[in-house]
C-alpha cells in the first residue's frame, strides 16, 4: 500500500495504480465506482495536480463521491489508505480488537470499520506469533462449504458470533426485506371495473351527452401503506441482540418498495428514546452512532412498564394511527409492577392494528413463561417469536403478512395456565 508520498512522480506508473486500488477500496465499502470514474480521476488530478493534499482529496473526492452519505466512507478509506503511517496497524485493531491484546487506540468513528474491512479484504487478518517453524503454513479454504456456512450463520445466535460473524450477519440483515400489503381505505378512487357505481361521475358525464346515461363510472375502496413501530429493549441483557436489530431496522427504513408509509424506530431501558431522525441517514454506520449517542441508557438497566407508559402517553396517538404494525423486541425481564407493565401493554395492544413480540430467550429449548414481567405481557400480543438470529427476523414477513400466525403464544398460554 502507498503513501501519498509514493505519488511524486507522475511519470512512474504508481498515481494511476494507486488510484486504482484506492477507487477498489472504495468500492468494497459500498461506493458505486466503476471504470469511468476512476479513469475520470486520474486525469483529474492530472490536470489539477497532488502537490496539496488538500487539493488531491478534493479532487478524487469529486470524482468519487456523488452522495451525501458516501462521504464519511470515502473520508475513512482515504485517511486510511494514504494519509496514515500506521494504517495497518491501525486496521488491525479496528478488525481484532479482542485477540492477543491488539486494542484500538481510540474509539472507531463512523464508517471507519466498514473502511478497515475493504482495505483488509482478502488480506491475512491474523497476527503470527512468531516466525519460527510452522508459521508459513498455508490455509485453504474450500469454497464448496460457502453454502453451508451461510445456512448454519442464518440460525446462529447473535451472541455466540464472532466478530466476522456478526460482520457477515449484518451483511445480510442489510439484503433483507420486510413487505408488508397495502390496507383498504375508507376513501373510494374511480376505476375502470369496481365494487360500486360513482353516481357522480356517472351523472356528470351523462350532462356532457344531453342526458343520457350512455356509460356507468364505477369506484372502489383506495389502499393506504400502514406505519411500522419498532420498540427495542437496549438494556444490557439485550444490547447485542439490540445492535442486530438495528441494522435490520436501518435496512427497512432505508429500502424502497417494501410499502411501509415510515418506519418510526424508538429505544428503551430506563427511558424512552425516540431514534427515528437518526435511521434516515443513508449510511448504517453514521446512523447507528448518532442514534447510539441519543440513547444514553445503553446497556443499562430495564424499566419495561415505565417506558411503555412514556410511549403510549407521548406517541401513540402520533404514530400508531391508520394500522401501525408494532414490533416489541425484548426479553420481558422487568421489576418493575407488573400491574402497570399489563396496563399499558393492553393499551398498547389496543392502539395498533398488529403487536408482535421478538424475544431472544426463546431460543433455549425448555423455555418456559415463568418470569413475572412476561407473564404480565404475553396475553396482550398478537404473535410471540423468537428474535436472536438472522433466520428469525426473516420470518417476521410471514408474521406481518399472516394475521393467523401467532408463533408461540398459544404454547406459551397453555404454559401459563398449567403454572
Amino acid at each position: 500500500m502507498a503513501t501519498y508520498a509514493d505519488l511524486s512522480l507522475p511519470d512512474d506508473g504508481k498515481l494511476s495504480r494507486n488510484i486504482l486500488w484506492f477507487a477498489r477500496a472504495l468500492r468494497k465499502a459500498g461506493l458505486p465506482i466503476g471504470p469511468g470514474r476512476v479513469i475520470e480521476a486520474i486525469r483529474a488530478v492530472e490536470a489539477v495536480g497532488f502537490t496539496e493534499r488538500r487539493d488531491f482529496y478534493w479532487t478524487l473526492h469529486a470524482c468519487f463521491v456523488s452522495r451525501p452519505e458516501h462521504r464519511t466512507v470515502f473520508q475513512q478509506v482515504f485517511r486510511l489508505y494514504w494519509r496514515d503511517p500506521r494504517y495497518m496497524e491501525h486496521m488491525m485493531s479496528l478488525m481484532l480488537p479482542a485477540i492477543r491484546g491488539v486494542q484500538e487506540e481510540r474509539p472507531a468513528e463512523a464508517a471507519e470499520k466498514r473502511a478497515a474491512e475493504a482495505l483488509l479484504d482478502g488480506a491475512n487478518r491474523d497476527v503470527p506469533d512468531s516466525e519460527g517453524p510452522g508459521s508459513e503454513e498455508m490455509v485453504e479454504i474450500d469454497a464448496s462449504a460457502t453454502m453451508a456456512r451461510e445456512e448454519r450463520l442464518r440460525s446462529l445466535d447473535f451472541e455466540q458470533m464472532s466478530l466476522a460473524e456478526v460482520a457477515e450477519a449484518k451483511r445480510m440483515l442489510a439484503r433483507l426485506s420486510l413487505p408488508v400489503a397495502p390496507l383498504p381505505s375508507r376513501r373510494m378512487v374511480g376505476a375502470s371495473l369496481g365494487r360500486s357505481i360513482d353516481a357522480r361521475r356517472t351523472l356528470r358525464a351523462a350532462m356532457r351527452q344531453g342526458g343520457e346515461i350512455t356509460r356507468l363510472a364505477w369506484r372502489e375502496p383506495a389502499t393506504r401503506w400502514p406505519n411500522l413501530v419498532v420498540l427495542c429493549d437496549i438494556s444490557g441483557s439485550m444490547s447485542q441482540y439490540s445492535r442486530m436489530v438495528l441494522h435490520f431496522l436501518h435496512a427497512v427504513a432505508n429500502r424502497k418498495g417494501q410499502g411501509w408509509a415510515r418506519v418510526h424506530g424508538f429505544t428503551f431501558g430506563t427511558r424512552l428514546t425516540n431514534i427515528t431522525r437518526h435511521l434516515r441517514h443513508r449510511d448504517v454506520d453514521a446512523a447507528l452512532k448518532s442514534a447510539g449517542a441519543e440513547a444514553q441508557d445503553w446497556s443499562g438497566g430495564t424499566r419495561i412498564g415505565a417506558c411503555l407508559h412514556s410511549f403510549n402517553r407521548d406517541w401513540s396517538r402520533r404514530v400508531l394511527g391508520q394500522g401501525a404494525v408494532v414490533l416489541l423486541i425484548t426479553d420481558g425481564l422487568d421489576r418493575d409492577d407488573s400491574g402497570q407493565l399489563a396496563r399499558e401493554m393492553e393499551r398498547l395492544h389496543l392502539s395498533a392494528r398488529r403487536l408482535i413480540w421478538l424475544n431472544p430467550l426463546l431460543r433455549w429449548q425448555g423455555f418456559a413463561p415463568k418470569a413475572t414481567g412476561i407473564r404480565a405481557m404475553l396475553p396482550h400480543v398478537d404473535a410471540f417469536r423468537a428474535g436472536h438470529s438472522v433466520a428469525s427476523l426473516e420470518a417476521l414477513a410471514r408474521a406481518i403478512s399472516d394475521s393467523s400466525d401467532d408463533g408461540e403464544r398459544a404454547r406459551m398460554l397453555r404454559e401459563m395456565s398449567r403454572m
